[in-house]
């Protein structure tokens, strides 16, 4: 969808939206760290449930701070716009949500 003539894009709208999607996922990957610590306590299995626990919390801590890293940067750019995401950290991120979804189901069954 193309901007109509003499319409001005706001360069600041789209760094914010996108902190504001890292704020949510953050907060989502914060409430699945503690759904999985409620798991682990009401495991019968307790020494799995502690070791995927920390695994869980491994990979929430590693994606809380890409997260941040990201929302910083986006916070500090400039009129030009925010630097793109380097390639390893959103690997990095995708592997995070994706441990926090495998932990997730490994604590329910």
């Amino acid at each position: 969808m193309s901007t109509p003539p003499g319409a001005e894009r706001d360069p600041g709208l789209q760094p914010e939206r996108t902190r504001l999607a890292w704020r949510r996922t953050t907060l989502s990957c914060t409430v699945a760290a503690v759904l999985a610590a409620k798991a682990a306590l009401q495991d019968r299995d307790q020494a799995a449930g502690i070791v995927a626990f920390a695994f869980c919390c491994g990979a929430w801590l590693v994606f809380l701070a890409l997260a941040h890293r990201r929302i910083r940067t986006l916070a500090a750019a400039g009129p030009a716009g925010p630097a793109l995401l380097a390639p390893r950290h959103a690997t990095a991120a995708a592997l995070c949500t994706v441990a926090l979804a495998v932990f997730a189901v490994v604590l329910v069954f």
